[in-house]
């Protein structure tokens, strides 16, 4: 199997993830979460193979927080495919939203390894690097400095920026655009109200179970190549959604379920256990 493939649906899950991010309402307010501590685990699945799983701990400390998730993925006890990761972010929340100031992923999987960096500083981001170093690529959209003011990195997108005072279900927390950059590509995640649904079974028994599913487009703008095959599909397909669950007492919203379509079956990503720490 081609780690080409493989790489793509971890890609998208890692995309998709952040797409709760964008669930941040126009009367959001800045306040501290009450949690001191949240942890969430995710089951990601690929057509008929169960992936493996994503595991995210995100600590707060007043408005400053750190956040660090490990994922490991693999087919058939690693005889098709094994690989996985782990990231981190740190940064400050504010009444727009995070405010990031530093990310960094490292990655193996098959035979690749590749290690990702990212600075913040004045809301744009300051530095960035990548390890292995890669050629630019002449065909790539380059990258501009106006595209790096005003973004978010994947995981601060995906679990911060999201309290709301809107009911759980409410179509409303599917209207956003999220600015995100990678350190490698620039996109936008469009987000846009789809329908109103309730939790599968055998979700974690504490988040109401009415939940907004919003469908999600992908719009890339640059570091990526026009003619690729990925980019190409997920421009196109309306297929990808997203389903927003509302954390009980801390007007939080996590992504529960990403549903993506691939050229190997349907990819997901499910929220199957939520733990929260309270400050005292």
């Amino acid at each position: 199997m081609r780690l080409g493939r493989i790489g793509q649906i971890g890609a998208l899950v890692g995309v998709l993830l952040l797409v709760g991010g964008a669930s941040q309402a126009e009367n959001a307010v800045a306040e501290a979460p009450a949690a001191s501590k949240l942890q969430a685990t995710y089951e990601v699945s690929l057509g008929i193979f169960d992936l493996g799983d994503f595991r995210l701990t995100a600590n707060f400390d007043g408005p400053q927080y750190t956040m660090q998730a490990n994922a490991k993925f693999e087919i058939l006890k690693g005889l098709l495919f094994r690989g996985g990761g782990t990231t981190r972010s740190a940064g400050v929340l504010t009444d727009a939203g995070p405010k990031p100031s530093v990310f960094e992923v490292s990655y193996k999987g098959g035979d690749k390894k590749e290690q990702r960096f990212m600075r913040f500083a004045d809301g744009a981001v300051s530095e960035f690097s990548i390890v292995p170093a890669k050629r630019p690529n002449p065909h790539n959209v380059p990258l501009n400095e106006k595209q790096l003011v005003n973004v978010l990195d994947p995981l601060s997108a995906a679990f911060l920026s999201i309290h709301s005072n809107l009911p759980p279900g409410d179509s409303r927390l599917c209207r956003k655009t999220v600015r995100v950059f990678d350190g490698q590509q620039r996109f936008d995640i469009v987000l846009s109200p789809k329908r109103t649904d309730k939790l599968l079974d055998g979700a974690p028994s504490d988040i109401p179970e009415s939940v907004a599913v919003c469908r999600v487009k992908y719009v890339p703008l640059s570091g990526y190549r026009p003619d690729n095959a990925g980019v190409e599909f997920m421009t196109k397909t309306d297929d990808v959604e997203v389903w927003l669950a509302s954390v009980p007492e801390e007007r939080l919203y996590l992504p529960y379920r990403i549903v993506v379509p691939t050229a190997m079956g349907s990819g997901s990503a499910t929220l199957t256990k939520v733990k929260i720490k309270t400050s005292q």
